[in-house]
């Protein structure tokens, strides 16, 4: 398995793998902004693949004053392998290449085995603020 940044060329395939893979992918998954995102930050969306096939996902964006995760995902077939700890561990790198000192990740409410592989992470539950969100 090797890790890596998403290209282009990557995108359809980004796609079908959130379908399998993470959740609530009915919101802005368009090819469109994953190509944006790549566009911006080419090394944001790192990629797992083992036999040329993505097996995981994690976006590590930083906005020069934030690190901030999204879409962390592993394949259903591939969990619990250590895939998302190398995913994890590759970002907050990142992170700490940058600067940043603290980072965080949206996770839906009812995603209950998402908030296991968080807490597993050493991440914890801010339970004092609330995501407000508007479509643009």
């Amino acid at each position: 398995m090797i890790l890596r940044a998403a290209t282009l060329d990557d995108v359809p395939a980004v796609l079908a793998f959130w379908k399998i893979a993470a959740e609530d992918t009915n919101r802005s998954d368009i090819p469109e902004g994953v190509a944006a995102l790549i566009a911006r930050d080419p090394a944001a969306l790192q990629l797992a693949v083992a036999d040329g096939e993505i097996v995981g996902s994690l976006i590590a964006g930083f906005d020069g004053w934030r690190c901030h995760l999204y879409r962390f995902a592993v394949h259903p077939d591939r969990r619990r392998q250590g895939i998302g700890a190398q995913l994890l561990a590759a970002a907050e790198e990142r992170f700490r290449g940058f600067g940043g000192r603290r980072a965080d990740a949206m996770v839906l409410n009812d995603n209950t085995l998402a908030h296991h592989a968080w807490a597993a992470a050493g991440y914890a539950s801010q339970d004092d603020c609330h995501r407000w969100v508007k479509s643009l």
